[in-house]
């Protein structure tokens, strides 16, 4: 008898532990958090990119209108020179023989003139006294005024011989930088329909500019003045500001590829940048500085009503009171703007409620909108829930003495929701 009472104990404790773990395995245990950030100020910018040379602002060809031979030079490379510095200096000997040539033959055009006066004056006094004929006096008389004629051909030449030595001396145009030489000592430098160049020289390398070929569908959100960014090779880490001087209107068609150059205005007080560089610029189309920031992923946010009900406000007295001032009637599950300005986002409240609000935006990069109206800086918005739990199936999940433990089956689940586009 106490064998069977023994037994039927034993029977009942066994159903009461196997009934209260099915009970409390078989509840679903989850976990909710939620990723926030929170509005603060910032700069929004869209930009246009373009690639360009970096040139000199005023760069000038200094060349020689005589030829010759180079006899001395004067400057080199990077040289700093002034306004009507000597830069170089011709062999000026055939240029001198040129001169005293002219010169000669000056005098004798002067003697010429000399004597055919004196022969026009001692006709014109015979043809008074009517003792020669008319056509005597015509021919001394056409006689002096060839001479004079010949006299001021020969001026000319010694006064083009007397410049063509001074071109033997060549000086600088204006203050600046020799970019360039490029010629030799002893080098023969002829000058015919096109004048050869000697030297480069930049004139003011603390301003240069830089030249970008733009894309003719970005070419019209470009106008003069625009803020530009560029960076060179040379200094990958280090950005440059400029503003855009000039848009060109001549096209450039390469592979019926066309592009706009536009020049773009770059200080260099440190004379670090170099003429030739590349320059990799972004022409800031749309700027704005210290507004209000929403991440653009909060607009797109739409919590699950299952994730949402573990931050909604606890019930009661207090929570109803609550409830009344943080959370008011949610939107329809995927409204979001009634037009592209205006869009419905996730605030955490003071007490860790969620509570949708109506935001109207302004500019975007695609990452953050500018907040028109709606939020405050400091608010905390909802970016993405995430529901984490372990889930026991019914009927498979009871634990009994008789199987071996860890021999129940059970499956995790995890669901995570974030703002963004459908996927």
């Amino acid at each position: 008898m106490k064998k069977s009472i023994i037994y039927i104990g034993s029977a009942v404790i066994v159903l009461a532990a196997g009934f209260l773990i099915y009970k409390t395995v078989g509840k679903t245990k989850q976990s909710v958090s939620i990723e926030t950030a929170k509005v603060e100020r910032g700069t929004i910018s869209n930009t246009v990119t373009a690639t360009g040379t970096l040139e000199a602002v005023k760069t000038v060809e200094v060349g020689t209108q005589v030829s010759g031979v180079i006899e001395k030079l004067f400057v080199d490379y990077n040289s700093q020179v002034k306004k009507g510095q000597l830069l170089a200096q011709l062999d000026e000997t055939p240029l001198i023989a040129q001169l005293d040539q002219s010169k000669a033959s000056v005098d004798q055009a002067e003697a010429q003139v000399k004597y055919q006066k004196a022969n026009y004056e001692r006709y014109k006094a015979l043809l008074a006294k009517k003792l020669i004929a008319q056509s005597d006096f015509d021919l001394a008389e056409y006689n002096y005024n060839n001479a004079l004629g010949s006299l001021n051909n020969a001026k000319s030449m010694y006064d083009k011989n007397k410049i063509n030595l001074s071109y033997a001396r060549i000086y600088s145009p204006i203050d600046g930088t020799v970019l360039d030489r490029a010629v030799e000592v002893g080098q023969t430098v002829a000058a015919s329909f096109n004048t050869p160049t000697l030297f480069t020289i930049a004139n003011d390398l603390t301003q240069m500019r830089v030249e970008a070929k733009v894309d003719e569908a970005d070419i019209g959100q470009l106008v003069d003045g625009q803020h530009v960014e560029f960076t060179v090779d040379a200094f990958p880490l280090r950005k440059f500001n400029g503003e855009v001087t000039e848009i060109r209107l001549q096209p450039i068609t390469t592979n019926n590829v066309v592009t706009y150059t536009v020049v773009i205005g770059a200080p260099n007080p440190e004379n670090i940048l170099k003429p030739g560089m590349t320059a990799n610029a972004n022409f800031f189309v749309t700027e704005k500085k210290n507004i209000l920031l929403v991440p653009a992923k909060a607009t797109r946010f739409t919590p699950d009503p299952e994730a949402l009900a573990a931050y909604m406000p606890p019930m009661g007295p207090e929570g109803a009171k609550a409830a009344e001032f943080s959370a008011p009637p949610m939107p329809p599950v995927g409204e979001g703007a009634s037009n592209d300005s205006i869009h419905t986002v996730w605030i955490k409240g003071s007490n860790g409620a969620l509570h949708p609000q109506k935001v109207t935006v302004g500019v975007t990069d695609e990452i953050n909108y500018e907040v028109v109206k709606g939020l405050n800086e400091g608010d905390e918005v909802v970016t993405s829930i995430t529901t984490t739990g372990s889930e026991t199936k019914k009927g498979k999940t009871s634990t009994s003495f008789f199987r071996p433990p860890g021999s129940e089956k059970r499956t995790a689940t995890t669901n995570t929701q974030r703002g963004g586009p459908p996927q």
